[in-house]
């Protein structure tokens, strides 16, 4: 794919993941099954919760803004998953341009940011998507007036 991968409004499931049901559910509380790959092991008691309530985060200054950090650890299928959640305040850089191995995949709750990706930059909104594959330069700033936040997963295979 050519060009800058930031996508605006995008819905879907995971590679490898399908809903299974006998029929469409009648209200929200209707169970969904989704099926796992079969390399990922079972739930068993003791596995730490992932489900993160916004009211229990407890967001630490970061000189820029805030952080806080949900999860940095081995999942069932993942040697890493790491996931956070940053606020920049209006004026201010995550960091300056760098690239890893691993994938990463950021989502704007709020704000304005300029995306730089491998030399190319865009400036897009709330709801927008970023995708970094393994070894894009990338960084964002935000440009706009008041905080910018948004969401990081970080994929180690």
């Amino acid at each position: 794919m050519n060009g800058i991968r930031i996508l605006a409004g995008l819905t879907a499931l995971p590679a490898g993941l399908t809903i299974a049901m006998a029929s469409p559910p009648q209200s929200m509380s209707e169970a969904v099954s989704i099926a796992p790959p079969e390399a990922a092991a079972e739930p068993v008691p003791g596995d730490p919760v992932t489900v993160f309530s916004r009211d229990e985060m407890a967001f630490s200054d970061t000189g820029s803004g805030a952080r806080v950090q949900l999860m940095d650890e081995a999942s069932r299928t993942l040697e890493t998953l790491e996931i956070h959640i940053t606020t920049l305040n209006a004026g201010e850089t995550s960091h300056a341009p760098h690239r890893h191995p691993n994938e990463e995949v950021v989502v704007l709750q709020e704000g304005t940011l300029e995306v730089y990706v491998n030399g190319e930059t865009k400036v897009i909104g709330p709801g927008s998507v970023m995708v970094f594959l393994s070894m894009d330069w990338h960084g964002v700033r935000n440009v706009g007036d008041g905080p910018a936040t948004y969401q990081v997963i970080n994929f180690h295979p």
